[in-house]
């Protein structure tokens, strides 16, 4: 076995688990709150053009709050990070 001061490697290849690189896709719940969210951002986007109803753009605010507690509550940002 080699040992490389300049990189502090060994020359032998990393040996990680088969399942360390698997791709998780998360719960169906995080998924719906992302989708909650997103509806949310087209809606008020949307709001802006050709321009601004702002009675929409509060509508589109609001439903992404909503998916946002759907996010909070589902506990997505501790549950599903990788």
């Amino acid at each position: 076995m080699t040992y490389d001061a300049a990189t502090h490697t060994s020359g032998q290849p990393a040996v990680t688990a088969a399942h360390e690189y698997e791709h998780v896709p998360g719960r169906p719940i995080s998924w719906f709150g992302v989708a909650i969210t997103c509806i949310g951002f087209v809606v008020g986007g949307i709001a802006f053009v050709p321009h601004p109803t702002w009675w929409l753009f509060w509508t589109g605010t609001g439903i992404a709050v909503a998916g946002l507690f759907v996010l909070l509550f589902a506990k997505t940002f501790s549950k599903d990070w990788y």
